[in-house]
């Protein structure tokens, strides 16, 4: 097999370069069951780096406070690096106004917020909803709720047997009754990467609005919400090398001023009196309460340390080791990759015949390998390839194609004992 010294041939960075980057994430000098950890669970979670876990770590210990409304020095230097990771947002998505960036507890929140609000405003009985067949329950499950309030209809883009998006399908599907087209830019289950500013292009011709889900492409792929002209875009802090529990909504200003509140309380208010309530300006008119500061705080954090690495150079290192994987796993007598759509990230599910992925992960986790089994909450999709689900690998900068044959030869001995 190919030796981990190969990782610098697709990039600018040394192998010594990618090992001291590594090694800026604690957790990945553990052991797992007295083996060492091999982490391939990163389109669930990615780990965080030290400079994350520091700035939480700091701001708990030097400037605890609630925002925006003290005036002690605490609460204004909290305030500052609260509002700086908006800043931060606004960048790393290529947004034109920092108040175009709403924050949130993530993708999840995010599209929730567009469903309760421009949803409930905008969309009728007898209107449609444009989907896709590998979209994430979260963004399946408020377009459900939302439909059958108002009467609405929705609609599915199926899936083509490489993974790939049906786009003869998607504009026979969009309308003149299509409202919204609520897609995802980059599948979780199978890492395809879908034509996204195609679909934009085509919804906008149609008068419809486009919500992007980026839970998936944030981390990947360079972001330009102005360039793909969308109209709402997602993302999670936790996927991003930041903390959990944080996130942010992208919506174009002219559409989020026009959308009503989504929570009530504190901070989202102008004047309020028993008579009745004024909102505050965006963004503030969408976050309602005392938000999660120190997870967003770290998370300018997270976006800073992939700055300062560089996109292009991360998204080259990790086509290298899916290119890689996916040599070595279509090896395997028996296993079957689900999802080989020409664009993807990296990213790899799969299946072997005759054997449960439960009992793969399990195995696998006994050897210190961490991958994700199931329907990885995309049982639609799994059920239009007819199983229960898959084993999924993905990567992230910090992993080496030495540990991808860790888990090829961990896979031969795992089938070998369940066969």
């Amino acid at each position: 097999m190919e030796g981990a010294d190969s990782l610098s041939l697709n990039t600018s960075r040394t192998l010594s370069d990618w090992l001291a980057l590594r090694q800026q994430f604690p957790i990945l000098s553990r052991e797992v069951k007295g083996k060492p950890l091999v982490y391939f669970d990163n389109a669930a979670t990615s780990q965080k780096p030290q400079v994350v876990i520091d700035a939480l770590s700091h701001y708990y210990s030097y400037y605890n406070a609630n925002i925006h409304r003290g005036i002690h020095t605490l609460a204004e230097e909290a305030t500052m690096a609260y509002e700086a990771t908006r800043d931060a947002v606004r960048d790393f998505v290529g947004a034109a106004e920092r108040e175009e960036i709403i924050f949130t507890r993530g993708t999840t929140e995010a599209i929730n917020l567009v469903a309760y609000t421009w949803g409930r405003k905008h969309i009728s009985e007898g209107d449609e909803i444009l989907i896709s067949g590998m979209e994430h329950h979260s963004n399946i499950v408020p377009w459900q709720i939302l439909c059958a309030e108002k009467g609405a209809l929705l609609k599915v883009v199926p899936v083509e047997d490489d993974g790939s998006l049906s786009m003869s399908a998607f504009h026979e599907l969009l309308s003149e009754r299509t409202k919204l087209v609520s897609i995802v830019q980059v599948s979780n289950a199978l890492g395809t990467v879908n034509p996204v500013k195609e679909i934009i292009d085509a919804a906008h011709r149609a008068g419809a609005k486009v919500l992007v889900d980026g839970a998936q492409s944030a981390v990947h792929l360079d972001i330009d919400v102005q360039d793909m002209d969308c109209d709402f875009f997602a993302f999670s802090g936790h996927k991003v090398y930041g903390p959990t529990g944080v996130g942010a909504l992208y919506g174009k200003r002219e559409l989020l001023e026009s959308m009503p509140v989504f929570q009530g309380g504190g901070e989202m208010i102008k004047e309020v009196s028993f008579e009745g309530t004024t909102y505050a300006d965006l963004p503030y008119k969408y976050e309602a309460g005392t938000p999660n500061i120190a997870d967003t705080i770290a998370l300018k954090a997270a976006l800073d340390f992939i700055s300062g690495i560089g996109k292009a150079q991360i998204r080259a290192h990790e086509d290298e080791l899916l290119a890689y994987a996916t040599a070595e796993l279509k090896a395997i007598p028996g296993l079957k990759i689900i999802g080989e759509a020409a664009q993807k990230v990296s990213l790899v599910s799969f299946v072997v015949e005759g054997i449960h992925p439960q009992d793969i992960g399990v195995l696998l986790d006994n050897m210190g390998i961490a991958v994700r089994t199931g329907h990885h909450c995309t049982q639609p999709l799994m059920k239009r390839f007819g199983i229960p689900g898959t084993v999924r690998a993905s990567f992230a900068l910090y992993n080496e194609k030495t540990e991808i044959d860790v888990l090829i030869a961990a896979l031969h001995k795992t089938i070998k004992m369940l066969t």
